[in-house]
C-alpha cells in the first residue's frame, strides 16, 4: 500500500516527506519525554528535511541537463550539516559533557530522513525502533549498572 503511494509523481514526495516527519517525531517525542534540549520538533524537521534534500537530488537534478552534478553530493552535504547543528547540543556542564546522546540521535534521525528520500522505508522504520531501543532499554540498563556501583 505505501510502496504504491510512493511511487506516484505527485503524491510520492508528500507522503515520502509525512513518513519521515512521523519517523523523526516518533523519536523526538521520546526525547521530549526525557526532558532533553531536542524534541519533537526539532526531530521532525531534521527527519523531514533530510528527505527534502533527498528527493530534490532525486527529481530535481537529474531533469536539468544543463548542469553535471553527483546528487550523492547532497547526503554528505546533508551529514555535514547535521554535524554543525550537532556540536550545538553537545555542551560542558558542571564539568561534565552533556548532549551526546541527542546529538547522536539528530544524526541517526537525518539517516532515517535519507533513507525515507531515497525509498528504504523498511530501512528507515527498523532505524527508528532500533534508535528508540538505544533511547530506552540502553538508558535503563545503563543506569541500573551505573546505580548498582
Amino acid at each position: 500500500m505505501i510502496e504504491n503511494i510512493l511511487a506516484d509523481a505527485f503524491y510520492g514526495p508528500l507522503a515520502t516527506l509525512v513518513v519521515s516527519l512521523l519517523l523523526g517525531s516518533i523519536l523526538g517525542l521520546e526525547r521530549t519525554l526525557a526532558h532533553k534540549v531536542a524534541g519533537v520538533r526539532t526531530y521532525g524537521l531534521v527527519s523531514m528535511g533530510s528527505s527534502l534534500f533527498i528527493l530534490i537530488a532525486r527529481y530535481v537534478v537529474p531533469t536539468s541537463s544543463i548542469y553535471s552534478f553527483d546528487p550523492l553530493r547532497i547526503a554528505a552535504a546533508i551529514v555535514m550539516g547535521i554535524g554543525f547543528l550537532c556540536g550545538g547540543v553537545i555542551v560542558f556542564k558542571d564539568s561534565t559533557l552533556q548532549g551526546l546522546t541527542t546529538a547522536a540521535g539528530l544524526w541517526v534521525v537525518a539517516g532515517i530522513g535519507m533513507a525515507v528520500g531515497y525509498g528504504f522505508i523498511l530501512l528507515a522504520v527498523f532505524a527508528t525502533a532500533a534508535t528508540l531501543v538505544v533511547f530506552t532499554l540502553f538508558w535503563f540498563i545503563e543506569h541500573r549498572i551505573v546505580n548498582s556501583k
